[in-house]
């Protein structure tokens, strides 16, 4: 190798987001924009008034027709405005703004904005914006129902989102920071925090993050909360995933990031840790008893559905000297006309399980339902009879699935869904052996595990014992007057309790 040979100097790249300097005729750049603009069937240009004293051109697809004829072309045949200038001050539309940037242009035309310039003008155009509001009505929550509390839900309208987050959070300190993302889509993402109580970093992080995003077509919130996790290849999600706007009104008051994009019915709420996903809203709105012994029944159905087949295929393959001895004549049998191992018996049930789910998510509602429970019944009565399984394990696994539905948030019941299969594998290895080092392993990845910089298994680790008023457990709200340490936030305390009288006696 010759060490002396003259390196190439290298030409630094152009920074992003800033484009290139234009070298060209404006005029002929400006009819090639137009060319593509006429090119799709639904863009309309033509001469208004009579006259031909302006040209309005329009994407008639996403622009509001009646705005466009009321409140742009009739004031335009009754003030007869001679120059753009003119046109500005007459015609009652808010954020108008005349340019010739070719982009700016561009950009306003595919947002739903009338281009209006003069007829013999220079590619000086004067951009309206009448974009069509369609949005679909707010309606109930699906995924977060509750039996209590408010029953609106985040629709795909970024503007309405933030109106539903507003009107709970009527203060000036909650602040809006608004980027666009994706090369093609260009999608609106909103990040809301409230000033003042929200740790900076955590909201420089979110920003950072989305603004560095390089991808062309971002259509939903579950696109940015895979690309801006702390580690995209857990199988645990890192943020929250919210259609309720209580919700995310309650947790931006705690001092967390809410992420609105635009086109998604769902937010997303960071920094997460991994009680949280066990948590439903309406343990708010009941007694603090009644609210900390759900959350202990779904945390106990969850180890419920992961542990509960793998031990069941540990102890029938490896450690059947442990079954009691009251038990064992029912295994033998159940087990007796079975000709399946148990780990392809469970295996088998487990399949059956998940097609009925997909099955049943992918049909309408009442087929699916339908699907459900008579193809649940009547596969699981002939699979028992014909003897490919035994009616023991059926029933383990019906309650295992059962059990993965209490949990309130979607996407955590997906995760439970997959590690079930490493803890059935290590278990029909190893045995019980097996299983508790598949438990070491998730346990050492939830313990690296972080969420926006936060540790993911807190107050677990690190030990916080004021963050365990409301984790696994709630207390009442009396006892909350400090908000999470995990969050740092700028403000810590909630309110300032005030000193109670003492109780007078029964004969005062």
């Amino acid at each position: 190798m010759n060490f002396f040979k003259k390196k190439k100097k290298r030409i630094p790249p152009l920074p992003k987001n800033k484009a290139i300097p234009h070298v060209g005729d404006p005029a002929e750049d400006f009819e090639e924009l137009f060319k593509k603009f006429k090119a799709s069937k639904d863009f309309l240009s033509f001469q208004y008034p009579s006259e031909g004293a302006f040209t309005v051109s329009y994407f008639k697809t996403i622009v509001s027709p009646n705005q466009v004829h009321k409140e742009i072309l009739l004031v335009l045949a009754e003030q007869q405005p001679s120059t753009l200038i003119e046109a500005k001050k007459v015609i009652p539309i808010e954020n108008m703004k005349i340019s010739t940037d070719l982009k700016v242009i561009q950009n306003a035309a595919m947002r739903g904005a009338v281009i209006i310039q003069l007829e013999k003008g220079n590619g000086n155009c004067l951009l309206v914006p009448c974009v069509s509001s369609e949005k679909r009505q707010i309606s109930v929550p699906e995924t977060e129902f509750s039996v209590v509390g408010p029953k609106e839900a985040f629709v795909e309208s970024l503007e309405t989102n933030v109106n539903l987050i507003r009107k709970r959070l009527p203060v000036p300190e909650l602040q809006l920071k608004e980027i666009k993302v994706g090369k093609i889509s260009q999608t609106r993402t909103a990040i809301l925090y409230i000033d003042g109580i929200a740790n900076h970093e955590n909201v420089n992080r979110v920003c950072q993050r989305i603004s560095e995003l390089d991808y062309d077509t971002i259509a939903d919130s579950s696109y940015i909360a895979q690309m801006i996790a702390d580690n995209q290849n857990s199988a645990f999600p890192q943020f929250i995933d919210t259609e309720r706007p209580d919700r995310a009104a309650s947790v931006l008051s705690e001092g967390k990031v809410v992420i609105l994009v635009d086109g998604s019915p769902h937010a997303l709420i960071g920094p997460a840790s991994i009680g949280e996903f066990f948590s439903a809203f309406e343990d708010y709105l009941l007694n603090w008893h009644i609210a900390s012994g759900f959350r202990l029944i779904r945390l106990f159905a969850v180890l419920f559905s992961v542990m509960s087949t793998s031990m069941y295929v540990a102890v029938i393959t490896y450690h059947y000297q442990s079954i009691p001895e009251d038990l064992l004549p029912t295994l033998i049998a159940s087990r007796g006309a079975v000709p399946f191992p148990p780990i392809l018996e469970a295996l088998i049930l487990e399949g059956t399980i998940e097609l009925l789910r997909e099955a049943g998510a992918r049909l309408p509602t009442k087929v699916g339902q339908t699907i459900g429970i008579v193809g649940g019944i009547v596969i699981g009565t002939a699979a028992v009879q014909a003897g490919f399984v035994s009616n023991v394990l059926l029933m383990l696994v019906a309650l295992a699935a059962l059990a993965s539905f209490t949990t309130p948030i979607y996407q955590i019941s997906n995760t439970i869904r997959l590690i079930r299969f490493p803890f059935l594998i290590a278990a029909q290895l190893y045995g019980l052996l097996g299983v508790a080092i598949c438990a070491a392993f998730f346990l050492s990845h939830l313990l690296k595990l972080t969420s926006l910089g936060r540790p993911y298994l807190e107050p677990l680790y690190p030990l916080r014992l004021q963050d365990m008023k409301d984790s696994f457990i709630r207390l009442p709200f009396s006892r909350q007057k400090k908000r999470p340490v995990n969050l740092r936030p700028e403000e810590a305390i909630r309110f300032e309790p005030k000193q109670e009288p003492k109780p007078r006696d029964i004969d005062e």
